[in-house]
Order: structure tokens, then sequence, then C-alpha cells
């Protein structure tokens, strides 16, 4: 959550920190600000309650000058989102001024202790004693801007990545990460801060990623220069970030997420390459070669995750345990890290996140190989924190996703998953030749699949301008399908803001039942399987009860087609791979009734892309 964005050099910042924190406004926030140092050393802070676009025409009138700058959209945690509290945050003097992503536990001592020795707040945020206090050192002690960083972070519990600016020392940035992403770009006598590279991409490929602990002092004409809070220099590793502007634009789609939708084919087939043969008779994972022993011996597979990664574990469990026949239980990785779980030496801990930084999961990750497990990592965002916490893992390389509603991270998680299953299972020999060729042949098949299912896109946006009047929505499934209700319904409730619930459908009768009335849509995905007449059974009952039922079925079907009210076909496929292909016309249900409903469906309320504070 939140987005960070600094530049230092020669160009004029503003335009560089404004076009940053657009393309990070997929972050989720309700405020935006900038910090400049001016051509006359002033430093002047603009910010304001709203979008960028908002801080841009509060901006219109000011004095933007100056080649030092950092920016920020903020996501309220500690005081109400306004102006007051957006960031940048000054000091009192105001000499300095600071941007914060995460969250300052101790704040509160803090804060009573700078007031007692006089210190005057404006805000209510946790960020400005941060700042604060950093003055506070500087000015007792009359050391130098790092020298009271260091020192303030000594005493900080909590999350944090920072960046600050001193009007005495106007040629530096400093900036530092616990907990929470933060990129260095390098460029030609400047440098560029992100919390991600999208901002950084358009100047220069050559990146640093800060590691936890990290500070990092930026002076144009000087070398990165990367200690930690004992002033110990640490390892600056530069690498080359494969990220193209193409990719993080709309490419003349409306929202980002419709684009991410209908991306989903050829991302599926990018997740593959290299990992299914052409032939399609292997699956090859480096981290099964690589780690096959510990793998193998695992006496059961721990998934932890948050969201819709955690819906993709619940798929994950189904194949893992049905083709490598070891035991996976699913967790929800805010609850595993504060329930003092049993995990240790013999398990695998599995654990998914499409930002690689959200909080609970890293902890989780933390807490589990603290006790010996053994860490697979599953995450899109090369170099982030949890693949460099992990012991080994997979990519889903499915680009940047800029949509808060998670869509092709999901299916891109759902397929590495199902080739971690494939891979691992053929290893132990616990799944059948041809059944091992049957799934890698229908997962290969499945970007063609999705492809068919998305020439329904007209139809499902004229089907989904009926139930924009729905309150409460209800999404039904069983077997592989139970998951994919849950993640229809999370979608739909995410953008359009309507109430939406999933169940596995045999539960219906068990609560759920007494909702349904003529004014409740439910949703149920009723393909041929091994189920299908305990669904169709599920279906009479809701139309008994004057249900509007939205089916899934089948292609052909022509039993359920008599009962629904509303049918969409999809392409046959293994019962397995089903997931793969009906969670596609649920994103587009949820997207088009959010769009109907004049919805931000970016960008919806409250949330954020990255979860980076607990």
């Amino acid at each position: 959550m939140c987005g960070i964005v600094g530049y230092i050099g020669n160009r004029e910042a503003f335009p560089i920190l404004v076009k940053g924190l657009k393309r990070l406004e997929y972050r989720g926030y309700d405020s935006a600000g900038v910090a400049l140092i001016s051509e006359g050393n002033n430093l002047n802070v603009y910010k304001t309650k709203g979008k960028v676009a908002d801080l841009e025409a509060y901006c219109a009138d000011k004095d933007i000058t100056g080649s030092v700058g950092i920016a920020h959209t903020r996501w309220a945690t500690h005081g109400e989102p306004s102006s007051v509290n957006a960031h940048p945050h000054y000091s009192e003097s105001k000499n300095l001024a600071i941007i914060h992503n995460g969250i300052i536990e101790n704040y509160a001592d803090l804060k009573k202790k700078l007031q007692e020795n006089g210190v005057v707040f404006r805000s209510d945020t946790d960020t400005e004693v941060l700042v604060q206090l950093v003055e506070y050192i500087q000015n007792k002690k009359e050391v130098d801007l790092l020298t009271a960083v260091q020192v303030a972070l000594h005493q900080v519990i909590g999350a944090y990545a920072v960046a600050l600016l001193d009007k005495n020392n106007p040629r530096q940035i400093i900036a530092a990460r616990k907990q929470s992403p933060l990129v260095v770009g390098i460029g030609e006598n400047e440098f560029f801060l992100g919390s991600d590279a999208s901002p950084i991409v358009e100047y220069t490929d050559k990146v640093v990623y800060l590691e936890d602990g990290n500070i990092a002092v930026m002076a144009p004409g000087e070398e990165l220069k990367v200690v930690d809070v004992f002033n110990e220099k640490q390892n600056a590793e530069v690498k080359k970030v494969n990220l193209n502007l193409g990719q993080i634009e709309k490419g003349g789609y409306p929202h980002f997420m419709l684009k991410e939708i209908f991306e989903q084919p050829e991302c599926l087939k990018t997740c593959m390459l290299g990992r299914i043969n052409s032939e399609g008779s292997h699956v090859t994972l480096s981290a099964v070669l690589d780690y096959r022993k510990q793998l193998i011996s695992a006496k059961r597979i721990i998934i932890v995750a948050c969201g819709t990664s955690w819906h993709a574990g619940l798929i994950g469990k189904q194949m893992i345990e049905n083709l490598c026949r070891i035991p996976v239980e699913v967790e929800y990785a805010s609850e595993f890290r504060y329930r003092n779980p049993v995990v240790g030496t013999g398990d695998v801990v599995i654990a998914i996140s499409q930002s690689g930084e959200t909080a609970d999961t890293l902890a989780a990750v933390k807490l589990a190989k603290e006790k010996g497990a053994f860490i697979y990592g599953i995450c899109n965002a090369v170099g982030s924190s949890i693949p460099r916490a992990t012991d080994t893992g997979s990519y889903i390389h499915v680009g940047p996703e800029i949509g808060v509603a998670s869509t092709k991270a999901f299916t891109g998680q759902v397929t590495v998953l199902t080739m971690l299953a494939l891979a691992l299972g053929n290893v132990m020999g616990t799944v059948s030749h041809d059944d091992y060729i049957s799934i890698v042949k229908g997962l290969q098949a499945i970007p063609d699949k999705i492809r068919e299912v998305l020439k329904l896109n007209e139809r499902i946006a004229d089907l989904s301008r009926t139930f924009t009047y729905a309150r409460n929505f209800l999404y039904l499934g069983r077997g592989f399908s139970y998951p994919v209700a849950l993640e229809g319904a999370l979608k739909l409730k995410e953008i359009s803001y309507i109430h939406a619930e999933g169940y596995p459908a045999a539960e219906m009768k068990h609560g759920p039942i007494a909702l349904i009335d003529s004014d409740m849509p439910v949703v149920v995905i009723a393909t041929h399987n091994d189920l299908y007449e305990k669904v169709l059974s599920n279906i009479q009952e809701i139309k008994a009860r004057k249900g509007r039922v939205i089916a899934l079925v089948s292609k052909g079907d022509d039993t359920i087609s008599k009962l629904a009210d509303e049918v969409i076909e999809l392409p046959d496929t293994l019962e397995c791979l089903e997931p793969l292909i009906a969670t596609i016309p649920l994103q587009l249900m949820a997207y088009h009734v959010a769009v109907c409903k004049g919805k931000d469906v970016d960008q919806p309320r409250n949330l954020a892309k990255s979860v980076t504070v607990e």
C-alpha cells in the first residue's frame, strides 16, 4: 500500500515525481503529496486529500522548481484521510521532510516523550513522529541527517520505507527500509526512488533492491552509499530490471483490470514457457530439481497466503494432495503467525503473494523458517522480499498487475501450483503416466480455452447490467470449483461493493438457503464432472425458492440450461483445470457490474494493491 517516489539529479523533479505517483496509483491511496527543494533552496511541501490529479491542480500556482524531491500516495492508517495527515510531513522547524510507508508501532510512546521535550505536532500520524524524532536527535546531538536517522531507527519498532530531505543539505536524499519495499534506480549522475520499479523503468533499467535494515544515501555525482543503522557498509547489488512501459500502460482498454483479464492467455503461456516442453509431455521446475530431497521428504505442506492468493492455495491443496499424496493445510498468513503453529523440520511451507511484500505472509515465512521448515515461495514480483526470504520457489511471470483486484496473478498462481504438483508427483511416482500426460496437455490447452471464454465478454456485459440492482450475491461450487466461488464473490465485493459470499454448494442447506428469494442472484459453477448431479440438485433447491440462477455450465449442457435464468457455457477441460477457465467469466461479471454502478474499478475504496502492514 502507499507509494513512494523520489528523484535527485539535474532534471526538473516535479514532472518525474508526479508521473511516478501515477504509475503507483494501482497500490491504492486516499491522498497525495510532494516535497521539493526549490532553486532558491526552500523546502516546499504540497499535499492534498484525493487523487494525484488533485495534487497537480493544487500545485498549478505553486513554486515547483527544483531537481530534488520526494513524493507519496497515502493509504490512511493513523489519522483520517486529509491534507494535514497526507505525506510528506515537515519536522517542527520545516528543515526536514519525510515520506513513509508502513506503521511505527511504538509511535505513541515516542510522541509522548517528544511532546514532553516541547515538540509540537501538526498531524495525527505515526509518520510525523519519526521526522520529529530525527530532527530532535539532529539538534540535541549535533549530528548530520544520516547519523540522526540511524539513531532514530534504533528506537523505532515497526515496519517502514522512508525517504527524507534536509533543507540544509539540499543535494541528498536518505532512504531506509524495514519490511516495506524500496527500489533505487541508478542513472547518469542521478538517482530515482520507488516503492517498486514502475516509476523508474522509463529512466533507467539499473536498480538496487534495498534489503531490510538498509539505509541508502543518494547524492548526484557520487556512488550510491548503502549502510545499516550501525553505519556498517552493506552490499548494493545492481540488477537489471525486466519491465517495459507497455506493460504498465492501459493499451487502449478503459481500465487496467479489463486489460489484465484479457492478458491472461498470453500471461499463462509465458508462465508455462520453459517449464512445459513443446510436446506437452513433461513439466520441469528448477526448484523441484534443485531441492528434490527436501520436497519429496515433506511430511506435510502448509500453504500460507492472504485474499486471492489464499483461494489459489485452496486449489493448490487439492492438486498436491491428488497428485502427490502429501497432506496439505491452507492457512491465512495473518492467523498462522499469531497462533503458535506446530511447524518445524520436515514441513514444507509454500508462501503465495502477488507482490512478494505482503506483510502477514512475509512474517509467516520468517516464523516458519525460524522453526526449521523449508520455504517455497510463489510470487510475481521479481526481487521482492518474499522470494529473497525463501529457500526456493517459482515466479509466476504474468507481468505487473496494476488493477487492485487481482485477476491474472490468480490464474498464474494456480498454474504454477498445478505445475508444482505435476513435477513433484512425477518425481515421487504418485501420479500415473497417463494422468500426468493428460493434465500436462490439458494445461497447455488452457490459454486457447480462455480465449474462447473471453469472446463472451459482450454477452457477460449485457447480463451484468441486469444485476446491478442486487445488494447480495451467493456463489456456489464444489470440489475444485468451491475456491472459484470464493474468488468470484471476492472480486464482486472488492470492486462493486455488493455483498457477496462463496460457499461449497452442499453447505447451502446448512444456512445460506435462508437468504434465497427472488432478489438473490446465485452464481453456480455447474460444469460436467463427478459432482454434476449433486450441483443440479442444489440448483433445483434454489429455483424452488424463486432464486435467480446464473449457471456456468459445460458447452452443450441441456439440463441446467432449462433451469437457470442465465447460462454461460465454458469449453470442456479436465476437472482439476476448470478453475483456470471458470474464474474468467466471474472476473468479467464483477468488472462489468462495477462499471455499470460507476465504481472506480482499478482503485476500489479502502483497498491497496500491496498490503505491507498488518
